[in-house]
């Protein structure tokens, strides 16, 4: 029965969100139904005719060759391709990610961590708890990308913007993260601007990455936004790209100033744990700075934990787990009465001797 439920509210979330699109469209139109599968629409077999294509049996040349009227000339080089504009945003497309927003006025950002749930219900209360994002924990939790991807897809208008901290700079988990939907991409341990770089290619479509566009239910979710998903992703995604290792300090300015990263993230835990001091030691204190100046020489943003709030030019922060919330929000309700407990002197609650 709460199975039956849980379809029952997903596909009145997304009939809402729908709805509230679908409002926008002027009358007379009716606006082409967002697919997760790229290939749905493709035309029936049979009925396309290819005026361009190569002749049956003969080599057209084209890899040195333009054909009539093509941009590009000479041979195919990657390096020297002039793109095209066929998926260019609008010019009066307007961000419709509310973390980038804020992130562009420099206003303060908060992520809350929802680290080991797989539960749709705890994701989504959650992301109407009053955080701008949810950063779902995929580096050091052991579920897998279906799981994550049923948790966003259970409410979609949630007030938090769906995040993820993928395992690794790796083709595959970042495109399974936006894929399914993430609008916060934050990437743990970028050691190399070569591995900031991958990370930035991976996140965005071309030209300034090499994100392909398989599919995926952002591709639904997000298929109305004005302007379109395929054109406006780029605008919207946020990239966070996590300083936690020595050599990660040392390659920082580069790292920053990589085209397509949103902020840097000086990681508290990790950047103890990969030099051999503590917070508040000089040593540790002056690779927090290290990574601070290279967000500002770069004009990007900078992230840390929610205990940084008050630090100076840290705007952007990891808040505690689903799990830390829990115990805070019960403390505060029950206040005295927390840990009252009955002491029976018998049975699997009583008192331990």
């Amino acid at each position: 029965m709460n199975r039956r439920f849980a379809v029952v509210a997903l596909t009145a979330a997304l009939g809402f969100v729908l709805y509230q699109v679908e409002g926008q469209t002027p009358a007379g139109q009716t606006p082409p139904r967002p697919s997760a599968d790229p290939y749905l629409n493709n035309p029936d077999a049979g009925k396309l005719q290819f005026p361009l294509a190569a002749p049956a049996g003969k080599d057209s040349g084209a890899i040195t060759k333009a054909l009539p009227g093509g941009v590009n000339q000479g041979i195919v080089d990657p390096a020297m391709w002039k793109y095209g504009h066929d998926f260019d945003a609008p010019a009066d497309a307007k961000i419709w990610n509310p973390v980038k927003l804020k992130m562009m006025k420099g206003e303060k950002v908060t992520g809350g961590t929802v680290f080991s749930s797989t539960d749709p219900y705890t994701y989504c209360a959650m992301a109407n708890a009053g955080y701008d994002f949810i950063w779902t924990e995929m580096q050091h939790d052991a579920r897998d990308w279906e799981a994550v991807a049923r948790m966003w897809r259970a409410c979609p208008d949630a007030k938090a913007v769906p995040g993820v901290r993928v395992a690794y700079t790796d083709e595959r988990e970042i495109q399974h993260a936006t894929d399914a939907g993430a609008m916060v991409v934050v990437v743990p341990t970028v050691r190399s601007v070569e591995e900031g770089t991958a990370a930035r290619n991976w996140t965005y479509f071309p030209p300034l990455g090499k994100r392909s566009t398989g599919g995926g239910q952002a591709f639904e979710v997000y298929g109305r936004v004005p302007g379109g998903y395929r054109a406006t992703a780029n605008e919207n995604i946020v990239l966070i790209e996590m300083i936690e290792t020595l050599d990660g300090v040392q390659s920082a300015r580069e790292i920053a100033a990589i085209p397509g990263v949103t902020a840097i993230f000086a990681a508290s835990g990790d950047l103890g744990n990969f030099s051999g001091y503590k917070q508040g030691t000089p040593d540790y204190e002056r690779l927090i700075n290290a990574v601070h100046d290279a967000a500002l020489a770069a004009g990007k943003r900078l992230c840390g934990p929610f205990a940084w709030r008050d630090r100076p030019d840290f705007t952007c922060f990891q808040a505690g787990s689903e799990i830390a919330a829990i115990g805070r929000g019960v403390a505060t309700e029950l206040g005295p009465l927390k840990d009252t407990q009955g002491k029976p002197e018998v049975g699997p609650w009583a008192a331990k001797k």
